[in-house]
């Protein structure tokens, strides 16, 4: 190591007690983070890219600093969609270090992949304080039933009003209107749960309907609207 001369010709002085870092939670422990087989817990990170054309949602799941498990969740960009197939491939196997200085080819997935990291090595993850952790498949539970991301999309004009099109609920097939023309309920279809259907044989059209349901006073609509359509 090479040194100034000014520090080479200083003299050493004691620097005292050294107590090492602050521990952190971490799966129920409390423990003293020096490297990166020290950090475990699972966590969630969200990021935009530069234009805030799209986010990426990602949870990772961390055992002994290796990434165990990893969801990437996309919203906004179609790009963004290659992109995390992409980052699912490359980030399960690696340290989270190597995974903060990878390449995750979108920048949302990489800002994303910067504050989860900061979530983990803070011990601010969702599994501070649950003894063991979560186990290897608990991010895919997070989709839910019929492992669909969450999504919610909403449109509105200052002419024509609000439009949900999307709820936690499902893809929404129509909106209940009351006599005053507001929104009162509105009847839905869970992709997921039809798809899965479909895949164990039933037909299309029985899918549909055991995959749809209503919400709010649907049944009290005096007019019911498609709302991509009208």
């Amino acid at each position: 190591m090479d040194y100034s001369s000014e520090v080479a010709r200083m003299c050493t002085v004691a620097q005292g007690p050294n107590h090492g870092p602050a521990p952190i939670p971490q799966e129920g422990r409390w423990v003293k983070s020096r490297q990166v087989t020290d950090i475990s817990g699972l966590s969630h990170g969200v990021g935009t890219c530069a234009p805030h054309q799209g986010a990426c949602k990602l949870t990772l799941n961390v055992k002994e600093g290796i990434i165990a498990e990893a969801l990437v969740e996309t919203v906004g960009c179609t790009g963004m969609t290659h992109s995390a197939a992409m980052a699912a491939e490359i980030l399960p196997g690696k340290t989270i270090l190597e995974a903060l200085n990878t390449d995750l080819v979108c920048d949302a997935i990489n800002d994303a992949m910067k504050k989860i990291f900061l979530q983990l090595v803070y011990g601010r993850t969702q599994t501070a304080f649950s003894e063991g952790g979560l186990p290897i498949g608990a991010g895919l539970e997070d989709l839910g039933k019929g492992e669909r991301s969450v999504t919610g999309t909403m449109y509105g004009t200052s002419a024509k009003g609000p439009r949900y099109m999307e709820m936690a609920e499902g893809y929404v097939k129509e909106l209940a209107l009351d006599a005053d023309g507001e929104i009162i309920g509105y009847s839905f279809v869970n992709l997921g749960v039809m798809m899965a259907q479909i895949k164990k044989g039933v037909e299309p059209g029985e899918a549909l309907t055991k995959a749809s349901g209503t919400y709010g006073r649907f049944a009290e609509a005096v007019k019911t609207i498609d709302p991509r359509h009208e």
